[in-house]
């Protein structure tokens, strides 16, 4: 299937674009349950608040690299139903350097809060023990501009894992 058919998204935040494409054909219903939450405004006004770096895990044995992002928390919107886990294993889509996927507690539990990988992440995949039920997370698209902006997110200053101050969302949009 050729690139310019999948989706893209493009997050204006307040430290620039960071453009994802959307694999909707290998990920159907993570990319589709994305897609909802940007053409429903969920990630309008939203923020990148999490960053995980070498630097703030030190009670982790399995580190990883990723900033997470989401909705507004305040007032948080009514989303929609947590979504079945499309495993790795089965959609071939790996957390490689710029890949993005969706957070989760338990298998089955994701709802609108995403991450971006930096750098690659195979402790995230399926058979990765990052989480420790080892069904590793959705990964469903990837960074196709802006993967820059994403490190310089990932720098800034962090209280543990949280943002000091988080990275406005100013708008989420679809593009093609």
């Amino acid at each position: 299937m050729a690139a310019q058919s999948l989706p893209h998204v493009v997050f204006g935040t307040e430290r620039g674009e960071i453009e994802v494409e959307v694999d909707t054909i290998r990920a159907p219903i993570t990319g589709k349950n994305f897609l909802r939450y940007v053409e429903g405004g969920f990630f309008t006004n939203g923020s990148f608040f999490r960053v995980v770096r070498p630097d703030n895990q030190p009670n982790d044995s399995i580190r990883i690299d990723v900033i997470q992002g989401g909705q507004s928390r305040e007032p948080r919107r009514q989303g929609f139903p947590p979504i079945e886990l499309e495993r790795t294993a089965v959609t071939g889509i790996t957390h490689v350097d710029g890949a993005i996927s969706m957070a989760r507690g338990g298998v089955s539990s994701a709802t609108s809060s995403f991450f971006i990988c930096l750098g690659p992440q195979p402790s995230l995949d399926y058979g990765g023990m990052r989480n420790p039920d080892g069904q590793g997370f959705a990964a469903f698209g990837r960074v196709v501009r802006g993967l820059d902006v994403a490190r310089r997110i990932q720098a800034e200053a962090a209280n543990g894992q949280n943002l000091v101050t988080p990275v406005l969302i100013l708008d989420a949009r679809r593009t093609q």
